[in-house]
């Protein structure tokens, strides 16, 4: 008996996110400002250039929805609420209110526990492989600016007046005392919160930034913000890639547009070679110092955690189970095995590639030094 296949949740996904308004939005948004020029391109209404695979991005956002509504039933925060003015608008994922600010509101609407002082919560989904970066270095400076936006928003202007908070509008510009984020690790539930006050002077730089891609007459008047396809995640799933960087050409590497003539090239020859002469002397003393440290056991010393990765035996391609295969399908097999070939063959018939473990051959050993959080 033949099953038809079912329809596909991920085509699903792909179709809604989509039509999501954050989507299909040409007005600039506070998430929108990751990049200048990706900013830029959505401020003049150009067409996307590129789809690719948004699945951990859908991902991201059904998880990011549920943290969110249990904190608005457990906590009663305000979530998912709307901010804008004549040039810029946003989602603020979470708001905090103070007791005072909380008392203005019917009672059904107050939070269980007023904050000290409002706050400002932008909620960030990662994954393991984003983790130590973010235990490291915290929020990047784009997403500092973006929740510094919403911030902003809510201090000068409130709450937009539009369906489901028009009571919320009536509060009018509500004094902001923090931004927080709480980072979400999607792989492992792990959970990390930076917070740091909130100040007109930190919401000035983010408004000049806004203001620097308003006054740009083309996108392409505005700078990259990423280093470009290959080098940086974000514009890997940047929908405007190919306006951006061009397309792809065979043997080159998208940032080789950057240099249009001899004398940028003689620059970025000149930069390189200052780079690697101060960079060779640092990798010899990381090497010293690895080399110092092999051995040590896991565990926290001081402001850091050592841990370990890999040293494990190699995979590699079991030749005689493969045989086997072929043979029990009475296909027939060289005498000197053509492993490519059976290779690709399994693969094509959806069957895996036999591998075995090579106990003498065993994987790098890493060395993982992360700042201690206890």
């Amino acid at each position: 008996m033949t099953i038809q296949s079912p329809d596909s949740l991920w085509q699903a996904a792909h179709s809604v996110d989509a039509r999501r308004p954050r989507s299909r939005q040409t007005k600039i948004g506070a998430s929108d400002t990751v990049c200048a020029r990706r900013a830029g391109y959505l401020l003049h209404g150009r067409l996307p250039t590129d789809g690719g695979d948004k699945r951990r991005a859908i991902l991201g956002t059904w998880l990011h929805a549920g943290i969110l509504e249990a904190a608005r039933k457990e906590y009663g925060w305000l979530v998912e609420r709307s901010v804008e003015d004549a040039t810029i608008r946003g989602h603020i994922d979470a708001v905090q209110l103070d007791a005072a600010t909380a008392s203005r509101l019917p009672k059904r609407m107050r939070p269980a526990h007023p904050a000290e002082a409002t706050t400002v919560e932008d909620v960030k989904t990662k994954s393991t492989y984003q983790w130590d970066r973010i235990l490291r270095f915290g929020a990047t400076d784009a997403e500092i600016r973006q929740v510094l936006l919403y911030a902003d928003l809510l201090s000068t202007e409130g709450f937009a007046d539009v369906e489901g908070q028009r009571r919320l509008a009536r509060l009018g510009p509500i004094p902001v005392g923090r931004i927080r984020f709480r980072f979400i690790n999607r792989d492992g539930g792990d959970e990390y919160v930076q917070e740091m006050p909130f100040t007109t002077e930190r919401a000035r730089g983010a408004r000049w930034w806004v203001d620097q891609v308003r006054a740009a007459r083309s996108p392409e008047d505005l700078a990259r913000t990423f280093p470009g396809p290959g080098l940086s995640a974000v514009c890997d799933n940047c929908p405007f890639k190919t306006a951006c960087w061009g397309p792809v050409v065979a043997g080159r590497r998208p940032q080789s547009v950057a240099l249009h003539d001899d004398a940028e090239r003689e620059k970025a020859l000149d930069e390189y070679a200052k780079v690697s002469r101060q960079i060779a002397p640092l990798k010899e003393r990381l090497k010293v110092l690895r080399a110092q440290l092999d051995g040590s056991e896991a565990g926290v010393y001081g402001s850091h955690r050592l841990s370990w990765s890999g040293g494990n035996p190699t995979k590699v391609d079991d030749v005689t189970a493969m045989v086997e295969l072929f043979e029990r399908a009475d296909v027939p097999v060289p005498k000197t095995p053509d492993v490519a070939w059976m290779k690709a063959k399994l693969k094509e018939a959806g069957i895996p590639v036999p591998v075995r473990l090579d106990r003498e051959r065993r994987t790098a050993v890493g060395i993982n030094v992360t700042p201690n959080q206890s």
